[in-house]
């Protein structure tokens, strides 16, 4: 006969799991490594148990509090396998029934969605879909390019990927997957994804007509994806497949591009150094209810771009402000509802109880509520709001509500085993049942009283424990007045225990009575939650119509308490902002706001001005402003115009990446390329200091040929940030430039930065104020402001025509950058010698011309000015000028 240890190993190498915890009675138990695992990773007592001679670590946690164990090992990156125990005939019998990963993990107190996404490869792009198995979403799309994979995972933040087949040799794109996501890797059968396969599950899951309902063909990547998802929720046994009813196509162009390094640098949902605290999402959510949360983080990642849908918001929240206390009454009714879409995947799930139940009543009973309040608000009911509460079917949330209120008791149990759960009046025989054990107990509640009287024993008591069952309890005292019909079961120091014949008997119907009222209440229980699993498309509608009224109200709250205005939208190419703010910053300082404008005839603005001075912030706002109104948010500005964009793109700053071992500048390159192959027209992008990266001369070229690009071929709306002076008079040169600059104070040597951006460019850097600002030592200030002087003297002397002396040698390159033409060169040797020419001649010593440039040179120059800047990628650009670099250096 094997024992338990030889059962634990026997199912450990049945699944494919890390940790298996086993049912034994009342407790689940590790054993061997997995207990010394479990031990150390969540602080259990380890035991010793003894098998066939052999003694192996034993730890355990009761049945009630396996879950809180379960989400631990999960969050720490185990799969966890759960072996439940079941009766036999021969006595016990166990199998493993589910198996725990973080993408199937039910039992969660996160307000985010827990998306698992598989990820296949097609011949013309990518298949993704992701499934949220605690609230039942299920979204299928196709990409066709790599950087939108990636950047549709950082959207959707997986916490589990399964890469198809293909994808699992790839190891660039397995590596960035891991790098944008955080999520946990899993080779899935490899069966699950063969397009035939992966086609019959999702139309047995969704219905016959279901993939061509939503334009996807049963042999692409998307359904692969989809079929394969599905597979895994079957095999890890999550048992959620009724709570996924529901397929949902979408088009990565419906919502505003927004790639991970972008999501990153506006600080969406985190800050840039992983906090949500200071993030646009935590200073926007009022939201009350995690479902609410929820989804106004989706639309913060994913805003949109039809301009129906984001006028019908704006509506809703314009309405919601201009009613202040309807709003407030729809908040505190808002305040009482619960998870809808995760009850009824509890329900499916089968770890619904009474509770959960009852908190789907309570949750149904808000549709009503506040559509009374909608319609009672002037404002309120010529909204979309309305229409956002008749989405659900109020007839089938009345019903199932009604069914609920008449079946479950108030305080209900917290196990569903053992009676107790329903109301009187809700099934005869029930009702029966009950009756007949209310009887049983009032017998057992008055049996003291009457024994007292009957005998004179003043100490006396009947009670209940699962040793003794019922029994008649006698002090000491008093043993000696017991009639001869008591029989002693047990002695205390200060007590006896006694049982009679007809006590006996009544326990025993009071056992078989709460055995028989057990087994109904479960089984009606089990129906009842089932009808509720039934109805799971049901909650979803009426959860997310609950989270839309929540995240509406949120979005109104903000813009009442922080003075923002409507935007209007248009498809107009324009962008015009009056006295625009940053929606985070404006919380903790005194914030000086400041306009943007763009339009056909301005397209391309060049921000300069000193460090510190709020460059990267007026771009982030300008930004944020229009994020937010393609969310269908108010904005913080006094007013504005925006013309909807197709994505947003920034290059800002190469944090994380300088720790993955990638250099600062390449980090740079690669977001600069990804801009300039992903933008267009009907685009916004922020570029903060391009160039910076490299050397001066390289920086300012491939500044000026990347602004040249995005201005000449793709036409974005862009907002340049740059130190290269240099880069200002692109103005002189195209026609869609302009300057804007944040101003500075400078009196007295004192430099104030006055946080406004005026027009024109800045003439200065103010780079050592900034240090001196920085803490950087006095000494070195002053001798920085020593050696500027020095070199603001000897530039004077050059323009002057005087020469220099002494030194080691320097070169100096001018270009007319506009026309791409080299308009002179100045050497300065060590004894002072100095040359200046034109076009590859260089002058004589005693000033005659004479001779031409070495032949590297000459080389280098002549290829230049073939060279049209304006038609090479920047990239392709840049590995011209360093080949240039080193054939002058060799």
């Amino acid at each position: 006969m094997p024992g338990i240890v030889d059962e634990f190993f026997a199912l450990k190498r049945q699944v494919d799991a890390d940790v298996l915890t086993m049912q034994v009675g009342d407790f689940y138990e590790f054993f061997a490594d997995d207990a010394e695992l479990v031990a150390e990773e969540l602080d259990l007592n380890v035991s010793q148990k003894s098998n066939h001679g052999s003694t192996y670590p034993m730890a355990g946690v009761p049945v009630d509090d396996l879950t809180p164990y379960l989400k631990s090992l999960v969050e720490r990156g185990y799969r966890v396998a759960v072996a439940d125990q079941y009766e036999t005939d021969d006595g016990h019998a166990r199998e493993v029934t589910r198996v725990v990963t973080p993408g199937t993990l039910l039992a969660t107190s996160d307000a985010d969605a827990q998306y698992i996404a598989a990820v296949v490869a097609g011949d013309e792009g990518y298949g993704l879909a992701f499934a949220d198995v605690t609230t039942g979403q299920f979204l299928v799309t196709a990409v066709e390019s790599a950087a939108e994979l990636f950047t549709e995972c950082y959207r959707f933040d997986p916490v589990e990927v399964l890469p198809g087949p293909d994808l699992r040799t790839d190891d660039a794109v397995l590596e960035r997957l891991r790098e944008r996501t955080d999520a946990a890797l899993t080779l899935h059968d490899a069966s699950a994804f063969a397009p035939g396969r992966a086609a019959h599950a999702a139309r047995e899951q969704f219905g016959e007509e279901a993939l061509s309902s939503v334009g996807l063909t049963a042999d692409g990547p998307a359904v692969r994806a989809a079929g394969a998802i599905l597979s895994y929720v079957d095999e890890t046994g999550v048992g959620v497949r009724q709570s996924l009813s529901r397929l949902r196509t979408y088009r990565a162009d419906d919502h505003v591009e927004l790639d991970a390094t972008t999501q990153r640098n506006l600080e969406l949902t985190e800050t840039m150094h992983g906090d949500r605290a200071g993030s646009l999402f935590e200073t926007l959510d009022h939201t009350v209810t995690s479902a609410g949360g929820r989804l106004l983080k989706e639309w913060l990642q994913r805003p949109r771009r039809s301009l129906d849908e984001l006028r019908r918001r704006q509506d809703a929240v314009q309405a919601l402000a201009e009613a202040a206390m309807a709003r407030e009454t729809v908040r505190d009714e808002l305040g009482g509802a619960y998870d809808l879409e995760r009850l009824a995947s509890k329900a499916a799930h089968g770890s619904a109880d009474a509770r959960d139940l009852l908190r789907v009543r309570d949750s149904l009973g808000r549709l009503p509520v506040l559509a009374d309040v909608v319609a009672e608000s002037p404002a309120l009911a010529d909204s979309p709001l309305a229409d956002v509460l008749t989405r659900p079917d109020r007839e089938a949330a009345r019903d199932l509500h009604d069914e609920l209120a008449e079946a479950l008791v108030e305080e209900p149990p917290s196990t569903v085993t053992q009676g107790g759960l329903f109301r009187v009046g809700y099934r005869d025989d029930l009702d029966e049942l009950i009756e007949r054990h209310e009887e049983a107990m009032d017998w057992l509640d008055d049996l003291a009283a009457r024994e007292k009287r009957r005998h004179g024993i003043t100490h006396l008591q009947v009670d209940r424990n699962r040793t003794d069952g019922y029994y008649l309890q006698v002090g000491q005292s008093e043993t000696g007045k017991v009639p001869d019909a008591y029989r002693e079961i047990k002695t205390l120091k200060n007590s006896k225990r006694y049982t009679t014949d007809q006590l006996d008997e009544r326990e025993r119907e009071v056992l078989r009575i709460e055995a028989e009222r057990g087994d109904l209440e479960h089984r009606l229980f089990s129906e009842l939650r089932e009808r509720v699993a039934g109805a799971a498309t049901l909650l979803q509608d009426a959860g997310r119509a609950l989270a839309e009224l929540d995240a509406l109200a949120a979005l109104s709250t903000h813009a009442v308490g922080n003075d923002w205005t409507r935007p209007e939208l248009s498809t107009d190419d324009v962008l015009d902002v009056a006295g625009g703010r940053h929606p985070v910053v404006e919380q903790t300082t005194e914030f000086v706001p400041n306009d943007a404008r763009f339009d056909e005839g301005r397209r391309f603005v060049v921000v300069t001005g000193p460090n510190m001075s709020g460059k990267s912030t007026y771009m982030r706002q300008v930004a944020l402003v229009v994020l937010l109104a393609q969310v269908g948010s108010f904005v913080p500005a006094r007013r504005a115009a925006v013309g909807l964009v197709d994505g947003i793109y920034t290059r800002v700053g190469a944090l994380d990446e300088l720790a993955q071992g990638r250099s600062t500048f390449m980090v740079e390159m690669q977001e600069l390329s990804n801009i300039l192959h992903s933008a267009s027209e009907d685009s916004l992008v922020i570029l903060d200091e391009v160039g910076r990266g490299t050397a001066t001369y390289d920086g300012i070229s491939i500044a000026w040929a990347a602004t040249e690009y995005l201005h000449n071929q793709v036409r974005a709306k862009t907002l340049f940030a740059t130190h290269y002076h240099e880069l200002t008079t692109l103005a002189d040169h195209l026609d869609r430039v302009a300057n804007v600059h944040v101003a500075a104070d400078e009196r007295d040597g004192d430099v104030t930065f006055l946080r406004t951006v005026e027009e024109g460019p800045t003439d200065r850097s103010y780079g050592i104020h900034v240090a001196d600002l920085a803490g950087v030592p006095g000494p070195v200030v002053d001798r920085a402001d020593e050696v500027l002087a020095k070199l603001r003297d000897e530039q004077a002397i050059e323009a002057r025509g005087g020469g220099a002396s002494g030194g080691d040698e320097t070169r100096q390159v001018v270009f007319d950058l506009g026309s791409g033409s080299l308009k002179g060169a100045v050497s300065t040797g060590a004894a002072g010698e100095r040359t200046s020419g034109d076009r590859g001649r260089t002058a004589d010593p005693d000033g005659g011309a004479s001779g031409s440039l070495p032949p590297a040179l000459e080389s280098v120059l002549s290829e230049l000015r073939e060279t049209d800047v304006t038609r090479i990628p920047p990239v392709e650009l840049l590995a011209m000028v360093q080949e240039w670099q080193e054939r002058l250096d060799d």
